[in-house]
């Protein structure tokens, strides 16, 4: 009876030993598994065979097992989930109970326009379009901003997403944080700027970040132009008249559109327009309520990317005249 006993004792370790080294050992992999799934109210069975079905080289009842005596299995979150070369059957278990869910990413780049926005979220990778049917109206509403215009609304920046997750949850966080970077320059405004409103901050940023070749000439810009709300001066801005001109624009701006009264078109419309005409990033807004001490109305493209400030036409006329015309 006491050899049987020691036997059973030996053998009870023996299995302990092994499943030890087990959970500690790397799973076999052919490859890198990138689309392991989990869903909602899955059992620990069901884990287990979606985790060898991904790809991953165990059987399925030693994973079952592992799940159960860990006492976690309740605590696996549904997800979708990467295994990655060298996971061992304890950290493929902590990541799946911490939720350490596979995460891809979009980027929505400062200057962009909404069309431009919606193009990378529908060839953002594992991004589920829920918003690919909807008008920009519609869309609007989805999010909770009915009647609000899209354009410039959604703050530039690059945002993580879990594989599956829908563009609308990725634009309600890009809204939130425009929101929040709106607030943040709107508190920090100069009392001088005419400026009535955070609408009209964003509108102005969002001319300020297209018209900037060179980001240090940020605060140059919006001096121009905030003088010239002050005074009354029309903006005079081509970016303004091209996004008037929508997608008929073929990247040749003529005379005839600078003379097209459109309401996007500051060179025939006194103020602002009545939208924000792209994303600006948070150097824009703060550019936009911190203009620099200037009294310059003018400035022109010297042809390296930055600009040349003139307080007078006739100085203007003569920058055009050396940057433009070479003369």
């Amino acid at each position: 009876m006491r050899l049987f006993l020691a036997a059973v004792v030996l053998t009870a370790l023996g299995l302990l030993g092994a499943g030890y080294v087990w959970v500690q050992s790397p799973l076999a992999l052919r490859e890198p598994v990138v689309d392991l799934s989990i869903a909602p109210g899955s059992s620990a069975r069901q884990v287990a065979n979606a985790v060898t079905e991904a790809g991953v080289q165990a059987h399925p009842g030693l994973l079952y097992w592992w799940f159960r005596l860990s006492g976690q299995s309740r605590a696996i979150k549904a997800g979708s989930y990467e295994v990655e070369a060298g996971s061992t059957p304890q950290s493929l278990l902590r990541k799946l109970v911490n939720g350490e869910q596979a995460l891809r990413s979009v980027t929505l780049v400062e200057g962009w326009n909404f069309r431009q926005v919606r193009e990378a979220l529908r060839k953002a990778q594992h991004l589920q379009p829920d918003s690919a049917t909807l008008s920009s109206q519609a869309l609007m509403a989805q999010l909770g901003r009915p009647g609000v215009h899209p354009e410039g609304r959604f703050f530039p920046d690059t945002y993580s997403y879990a594989k599956g997750s829908s563009d609308l949850a990725v634009l309600q966080r890009a809204l939130r944080a425009m929101d929040q970077q709106l607030d943040a320059a709107w508190s920090l405004r100069n009392p001088q700027v005419p400026l009535k409103t955070p609408e009209e901050l964003l509108v102005l940023a969002s001319i300020i970040e297209k018209e900037t070749g060179k980001p240090s000439d940020q605060a140059q810009i919006s001096a121009v132009f905030n003088n010239r709300l002050l005074i009354g001066m029309r903006l005079q801005t081509d970016p303004t008249v091209i996004y008037g001109l929508g997608e008929s624009f073929d990247g040749n701006l003529r005379r005839a559109d600078l003379l097209a009264d459109t309401p996007y078109n500051t060179y025939t419309r006194e103020g602002l327009p009545p939208s924000p005409i792209s994303m600006p990033g948070k150097a824009a807004l703060l550019a936009a309520v911190q203009p620099a001490a200037s009294k310059a109305l003018y400035f022109v493209a010297r042809g390296d990317g930055s600009s040349e400030f003139s307080e007078s036409l006739d100085a203007h006329n003569r920058a055009v005249n050396k940057y433009q015309r070479g003369q």
